[in-house]
């Protein structure tokens, strides 16, 4: 009897994957994608064949800006990428990673004849960029072009080669990495997550946490599932293939992004109607937003939030726990992180300064695990005594207010 191991499930789901994506490159295939409306606007300018050999489940090129710096896992033929050359504008660079040669060839295909319409270039590496890269996106720092081109210099014939390859991949991973740490605005992805290998999906996380800037957000469109994915299904490489058996679930999705050290993970998409069901387990599209920055110093500057509604209390990924209508104290940090614009707090939040400032040298550390309501001294300081009455003249025609 032939048994099957990990190893040799993994090498075959990996095999099936690229297989059937190098088809889907060739020839399109409708049971890869899901029906998502793209806005029109954007894909005017587009291939039909770029449209056409497009596979996936949400548009998370909604969530791009001008002037971003634009990351697209799994960019495929470069549908999202083109998209968001077109929202980034002169300000911005769009980067798009992907392991498949024949995806690849063509996303590139077309960035002469893009670069003509959207009057930019699009394939240099300076200026405004739209760039694709060959590598896996569980290891954003490895070039696989240039690995390639290496290996065309120095074939491995030996163990010594071996050790020489892999010392070169070290090498260029610390001093050529394909993605830099800290210089993506926004990560985005569309139902690609999914096909990589359950192993290898920590350090992808780590990953995008690496590239992206502090502040920086992620928005991945995927198919998630409502129960846990059974073993047999999990070997199936076809299933796996087609987004199916490699699907997280609801909450594996957004657990990933906190263990990785995210924050603020919002459901802003998800699909009411499953795309499939196969053996009673729903898998739908989902897309999730998450942001980086809340690593850092709490420091003590006198500031104060209060949360609006209209939920009674609600516990922030810190484990801040702000009650409706309270002064709730927070450190500098976490202050800013609820303020700043494009928050995912900020319409729910109001922010109170002090009225003498607390300069960041004069600050104190903040004890964070404590979750203490401020006093209004606080604010206005202990020996704050001003009387300010209004007359008539702030009265409008209708009355006073």
């Amino acid at each position: 009897m032939n048994v099957r191991t990990n190893d040799d499930t993994t090498l075959i789901v990996e095999q099936a994957v690229r297989e059937r994506y190098s088809k889907g490159a060739q020839q399109r295939e409708a049971a890869l994608c899901c029906p998502v409306e793209y806005d029109k606007k954007f894909l005017q300018a587009l291939p039909q064949e770029i449209l056409d050999r497009d596979y996936g489940c949400g548009d998370p090129s909604k969530f791009v800006r001008e002037g971003d710096v634009v990351l697209d896992l799994g960019s495929g033929g470069g549908k999202i990428c083109y998209i968001a050359a077109q929202i980034v504008g002169p300000k911005g660079a769009v980067y798009g990673v992907d392991m498949n040669d024949d995806m690849l060839t063509l996303a590139r295909k077309y960035q002469p004849e893009l670069r003509q319409k959207f009057g930019r270039r699009l394939d240099s590496e300076s200026g405004m960029p739209v760039r694709f890269f060959k590598g896996k996106i569980q290891d954003l720092a490895l070039d696989l072009d240039k690995v390639e081109e290496y290996l065309q210099r120095n074939p491995v014939a030996s163990v010594a080669d071996y050790q020489r390859l892999n010392e070169y991949t070290d090498a260029l991973r610390t001093s050529e990495p394909m993605i830099a740490d800290h210089s993506i605005d926004v990560v985005v992805s569309n139902c690609v997550l999914n096909l990589v290998r359950e192993d290898d999906r920590a350090q992808m996380f780590k990953e995008i946490f690496r590239v992206l800037k502090r502040g920086g957000r992620a928005a991945i469109s995927d198919i998630v599932s409502d129960e846990e994915v059974p073993v047999t299904m999990k070997n199936d490489s076809e299933l796996w293939s087609g987004c199916i058996s490699g699907a997280f679930t609801e909450t594996g999705l957004l657990k990933a992004f906190e263990e990785a050290g995210f924050y603020g993970m919002e459901i802003v998409k998800r699909d009411e109607k499953p795309w499939q069901t196969v053996e009673g387990i729903e898998f739908r599209s989902v897309t999730v937003v998450a942001h980086k920055g809340k690593q850092g110093e709490c420091l003590e500057r006198n500031q104060a939030v209060i949360y609006k509604g209209p939920w009674k209390a609600v516990i922030d990924d810190d484990g801040h726990t702000l009650h409706r209508g309270a002064r709730m104290a927070v450190c500098d940090k976490t202050f800013e992180i609820y303020i700043r614009p494009n928050s995912p707090y900020a319409s729910s939040i109001i922010g109170i300064e002090p009225y003498e400032p607390v300069s960041r040298d004069e600050a104190k550390t903040f004890n964070c695990k404590v979750n203490a309501t401020r006093h209004p001294r606080e604010t206005k300081g202990l020996e704050y005594n001003k009387t300010e009455i209004a007359d008539h003249s702030v009265c409008g025609p209708d009355g006073c207010c």
